[in-house]
């Protein structure tokens, strides 16, 4: 039994509003991948923040075809394709593709896109290189705290020298009463 026009307009309706939370498309070839496997990748992707769905090329194209950022996916809509949409972890939602990829054997990357620009598999990648955000962050706490350290060990520093500039007072002092004494011994025996 075929879908209804309108049940098809639920199933386009549901994709755009994936792909409107989505910040990266991949579009693979599924063919030859048995239920248990598929199930084995949405699980995988699904602990990434991605999800992985299936559903007929002209469905999608219907969904992309209105939006800039996700047009370019039709050219990659040919045969059998799962889509992988990214929600989160770009990194580790491409590494869980890739360690799927490997372990089965049985899937093709086609393309992806992001932010209106078609990928090819080196590109995604070079994606999956990139730092993640829990990474970046403790990146960034890093270089604040070296930034509020270097600065607490500035501000120390004041009194500290202040304080030996201080005990430094009575010594000179000390030499330079020495000093004008025995300016005067001199003065006076020169006399």
């Amino acid at each position: 039994m075929g879908r209804t026009r309108e049940n098809k307009q639920v199933v386009i309706d549901d994709l755009k509003q994936i792909l409107s939370e989505s910040q990266l498309a991949l579009v693979i070839d599924y063919q030859g991948l048995s239920v248990a496997e598929i199930t084995d990748l949405r699980r995988r992707l699904r602990e990434k923040g991605s999800i992985c769905k299936v559903t007929k090329n002209t469905l999608m194209r219907i969904a992309v075809e209105e939006d800039d950022n996700w047009k370019p996916m039709s050219q990659f809509l040919a045969g059998t394709s799962a889509f992988i949409l990214v929600k989160e972890d770009l990194g580790g939602a491409i590494k869980a593709y890739q360690a799927f990829q490997k372990d089965t054997k049985k899937t093709e990357f086609r393309g992806g896109v992001m932010q209106g620009q078609a990928l090819n598999e080196d590109q995604v990648k070079a994606l999956s290189e990139l730092p993640s955000k829990e990474e970046l962050i403790a990146q960034a706490a890093g270089a604040i705290n070296s930034i509020a350290t270097k600065l607490a060990v500035g501000i120390n520093e004041v009194p500290a020298s202040l304080g030996r500039s201080i005990n430094e007072i009575p010594s000179s002092l000390g030499r330079v009463l020495a000093a004008i004494e025995a300016k005067k011994k001199e003065e006076g025996e020169a006399a």
